[in-house]
């Protein structure tokens, strides 16, 4: 599965895995593609340098990128005690009043929320680069569209490719305009933030807006026909978040969430805004039916949800309350139903990918014969 793309990056495989599992990134690259860390839940410098020195020394060489979570337009002054200030007393009564419905155990005294959505803000993504720059890292992503001018200069200065991901040509021509190397065209079908557009119509809308500039696609992508699929509608690679996430290599801390992961189909996923305020693909729980129900108070914008629920999906996955228990997966959460290393994924890839190219080339050797 090469591209021009992955030989100049220097991987065997045009994949690209985001991750926010420090094993899952290492082993993805190792397996001859590109591992992507997620920084966003990186509060702490301390332990992205932690993580950082983990993949370098078990990445065996091979080249690895980050994912933060960075607006575009910087924000002065404003704190996270700011902007908790802002949530309404009535959703952080409706959070309470879900919580106790299912019977929700409190963390214990001193416990702080192991799950916060703080990675947006400008100081918080910016300390994360002071350390990533540290390091040999290949890709730098950004998940809400082009990073400030000064950080991808930055990141041009040390060799760094810098990505976007969008959800439409419009959003890609933006990013193309302020200078960003590569654009992952994410499709309806993934998890996490997501736009409108699906996979198969977004991808080629993509590719001929920013042409020639490469184009990852991303979104319901987690077989080796799907990435032939990608690489006939002109993208470079493929983008795959949702499918490691039943990889033996992640860490979810959740037996519960790895087993209704691997019992659900392509229809268990909804986009929901209960997460962080933007619509985000995620498995459908009581959690998302609460916020999404017009008797309810409705959710709050990015970033006030995110804070509003930090402590309650916290609490929900330390005591894995299954009616509530969800988490941010694509529609490909219907092919996932078996727990496999990442190694045992690239060979289902590539032998999917084989299979579908030969299949095309037949197809293409009738054709010229009739």
């Amino acid at each position: 599965m090469q591209t021009e793309l992955s030989q100049t990056l220097g991987i065997e495989h045009a994949v690209f895995g985001f991750t926010p599992f420090p094993a899952v990134a290492a082993a993805i690259s190792r397996a001859g593609g590109f591992g992507v860390l997620g920084a966003v839940r990186y509060t702490d410098p301390e332990e992205l340098t932690r993580d950082l020195d983990w993949i370098e020394a078990h990445v065996d060489g091979m080249p690895y990128g980050l994912d933060v979570v960075m607006p575009a337009k910087k924000v002065e002054g404003v704190t996270e005690a700011d902007v908790e200030a802002m949530i309404p007393e009535g959703h952080r009564q409706f959070v309470r009043d879900t919580l106790t419905k299912h019977g929700v155990p409190e963390l214990a005294e001193g416990e702080s929320a192991g799950w916060r959505i703080t990675g947006w803000m400008e100081q918080v993504a910016r300390s994360q680069l002071e350390v990533a720059f540290d390091y040999p890292i290949r890709l730098l992503a950004n998940a809400l569209g082009s990073p400030p001018a000064d950080v991808i200069a930055r990141a041009h200065d040390r060799d760094v490719l810098v990505a976007a991901l969008a959800g439409s040509a419009r959003h890609a021509r933006k990013h193309r305009d302020a200078g960003i190397d590569i654009v992952v065209a994410q499709g309806y079908e993934a998890g996490g933030h997501t736009g409108e557009i699906a996979s198969m119509v977004l991808t080629p809308e993509v590719v001929d807006a920013v042409a020639p500039m490469p184009v990852l696609a991303a979104g319901g992508i987690g077989s080796g026909q799907q990435v032939a699929a990608a690489l006939t509608l002109g993208a470079q690679g493929v983008w795959l978040g949702s499918i490691w996430l039943t990889t033996t290599e992640a860490d979810l801390h959740s037996p519960a969430l790895t087993r209704k992961l691997l019992a659900a189909g392509s229809g268990d996923t909804v986009r929901s805004r209960a997460l962080t305020g933007k619509p985000a693909r995620q498995l459908r729980t009581e959690w998302t039916d609460a916020w999404d129900d017009p008797a309810g108070p409705g959710t709050l914008p990015m970033p006030l949800q995110g804070l509003l629920v930090a402590e309650a999906v916290s609490r929900i996955q330390k005591y894995e309350v299954d009616p509530l228990l969800g988490t941010p997966v694509g529609q490909i959460v219907g092919r996932m139903n078996s727990e496999r290393s990442v190694q045992a994924v690239f060979d289902d890839l590539t032998r999917g990918f084989e299979q579908a190219v030969d299949r095309v080339n037949r197809i293409a050797g009738r054709s010229g014969q009739s």
